[in-house]
């Protein structure tokens, strides 16, 4: 069944504490409102609207950076509001899911699961039964109330485009629903459930983000890449190692700056997210990186971590050479860096070794580099 899917990012999230509203806070090294996003659209949604409020278009645009088939809509004073603003975006297919950004561990199950449930509904979603004993204020005291046939709503939630619209245009304008199966349900629509997943937890209170942590680090894998590169030594009085320039009676030849530890540290990204090596991307041939400082290589590399939804664990370079020394530029080299790959400087680390005099770095006639990265997917 086709779909498209809404979803709702326009609340302020003040219960989540002080910053930023939740949406956009990090959770797992990317916005919480991406990880939804990333799964709706893998899941097959034709096309993804966005709610959020106005001046958060920026916001969006970071979170969502390197994603396809999204649009943008403003939401309203009311989540209603902002549901009717996502549906008036949305044609030209079957049914249509809506999910809260503040839920961010939806998986493809989850939506196939709840499409199916459409071949017998107008509407289905996710729900766990009440486990908890429930209270109610009964005077002075605690009134035991009864849990049987209760159930704890969740999202995403789907419907039949036509019924969830025709809904929200007989919604009463004196009601504010809760959900949106609710208003399905006023208008005389039938919903299902499914059965709901724990991981469907909704980020309401700051200490919500510690649970929603350990969750986002049992969704991830850790990759690992490596890189190697060297350069041979030609005239000059300069050579360039991990993003710093290093007084010395030679150069590095290359077709760019020729630094090997940002080339080397560039092949590991690229080969933890399996895009090749460098000179696929900034191929030698093409005369536009002759001279090219690599900290634009490495940068790339970066950003296409981001763009899959990860980040960069730790990395960590050796230098392999007689001359020129490294120990007095590591601490330079590491600061660097961090600055290129946005992490903080404990999770890079730089070394030197020599070869004891074999081989082309022994003979000094160049220098290599290896590097390993970790990254989590």
């Amino acid at each position: 069944m086709e779909f498209s899917a809404i979803l709702v990012a326009a609340g302020s999230g003040h219960r989540a504490g002080v910053g930023l509203a939740k949406q956009w806070r990090l959770l797992g090294g990317q916005a919480v409102l991406r990880w939804s996003a990333e799964a709706l659209l893998q899941a097959g949604a034709q096309r993804l609207i966005v709610v959020v409020r106005r001046g958060d278009e920026a916001l969006a645009k970071s979170a969502l950076e390197g994603l396809r088939d999204w649009v943008l809509a403003y939401g309203g004073e009311t989540r209603a509001a902002s549901v009717r603003a996502g549906l008036a975006l949305i044609e030209g297919v079957e049914a249509v899911l809506i999910h809260d950004a503040a839920r961010p561990f939806v998986t493809s199950d989850h939506i196939q699961r709840l499409l199916g449930a459409l071949s017998h509904a107008q509407g289905a979603l996710p729900a766990l039964p009440v486990a908890d004993t429930l209270k109610a204020d009964a005077g002075e005291s605690l009134e035991t109330k009864s849990r049987e046939g209760l159930w704890r709503a969740q999202t995403p939630q789907a419907f039949r485009l036509e019924a969830i619209r025709a809904a929200y245009a007989a919604l009463p304008p004196t009601i504010e629903p809760t959900d949106d199966a609710q208003v399905l349900e006023l208008a005389g629509g039938r919903v299902v459930r499914i059965a709901g997943d724990p991981r469907l937890l909704k980020l309401t209170y700051a200490e919500d983000f510690d649970v929603a942590e350990a969750f986002a680090g049992a969704t991830r894998t850790v990759r690992i890449g490596q890189g190697y590169d060297a350069h041979r030594f030609g005239p000059g009085e300069v050579v360039w190692l991990c993003g710093v320039e290093i007084a010395h009676d030679h150069s590095l030849i290359g077709h760019s700056d020729a630094d090997a530890g940002l080339h080397a540290i560039t092949d590991a990204i690229l080969g933890a997210i399996g895009e090749g090596d460098i000179g696929d991307h900034f191929p030698p041939s093409d005369p536009q990186w002759r001279g090219a400082s690599s900290d634009r290589f490495l940068r790339h590399a970066v950003e296409l971590v981001a763009a899959k939804g990860g980040r960069i664990v730790n990395v960590d370079v050796t230098l392999v050479c007689e001359q020129p020394k490294i120990k007095p530029h590591r601490a330079a080299m590491r600061a660097r860096l961090a600055a290129i790959l946005e992490v903080d400087v404990d999770r890079v680390s730089v070394k030197a070794t020599t070869t004891e005099g074999m081989g082309f770095t022994g003979r000094g006639e160049g220098l290599a580099a290896q590097a390993i990265a970790a990254v989590q997917i």
